[in-house]
């Protein structure tokens, strides 16, 4: 039982978003082509869906400013722009992508008091967004991931597929994803490597 995981394909991570990431809209049709190769069993998607004045957002702390290191209930936090606040063209997803053909978007990031890169759970790792509790029911053994961004969201996504449904086989799809830094990429790569999921492009995915 194979899934598609689409992490966080929206317009606030795409040109022109609020928090854009560098060619972010280029993942759209690599993912386009995931989603028609008729590959994968379920294709399921993450959405930022963050409440305005979320805690993460450097507005929501006077003097800080975005991409600065600041903290949110006690820890370290990265400061960012307002983005992805939901019901707002910044959360939706990109217009181009086949969002008709997705089985599950699962949102998350609506608790204020913490911020929340994982699909899977927030970053205080305290609660579960139910992503992995319905994959597993579904019975998927397989879970190929991409999106936006690699260094950030699709990486703890991906880690925590790992961790959260011991025994599946997870895989990153490079070409169907990007990044923030070339450096923050690079370091993420290597960590998911390390811990066990298997770094491919879209050719291998829809090879099988």
């Amino acid at each position: 039982m194979r899934a598609l995981l689409l992490v966080d394909i929206q317009n606030g991570f795409c040109p022109g978003g609020n928090l854009p990431v560098p060619e972010g809209d280029q993942v759209v049709p690599v993912a386009n082509k995931l989603i028609d190769s008729g590959m994968y069993d379920l294709v399921v998607a993450s959405q930022d869906w963050h409440p305005p004045g979320h805690g993460s957002f450097a507005s929501s702390h006077p003097g800080k400013k975005p991409f600065e290191m600041g903290v949110l209930s006690g820890k370290p936090q990265m400061m960012w722009p307002d983005h992805c606040v939901k019901n707002t063209l910044d959360a939706e997803l990109h217009p181009a992508l086949k969002s008709e053909e997705i089985d599950l978007i699962q949102q998350k990031g609506e608790n204020p008091l913490v911020d929340s890169y994982s699909a899977f759970r927030d970053n205080d790792q305290d609660a579960s967004t139910g992503l992995s509790d319905f994959l597993l029911d579904q019975g998927v053994t397989e879970l190929d991931v991409c999106g936006l961004a690699t260094d950030y969201c699709v990486k703890f996504s991906a880690l925590d597929a790992l961790e959260m449904m011991p025994g599946i086989k997870v895989r990153f799809v490079e070409d169907a994803s990007r990044g923030i830094t070339p450096e923050g990429v690079a370091a993420a790569i290597k960590d998911m490597r390390a811990r066990g999921i298997e770094i491919i492009d879209s050719q291998k995915a829809l090879a099988g």
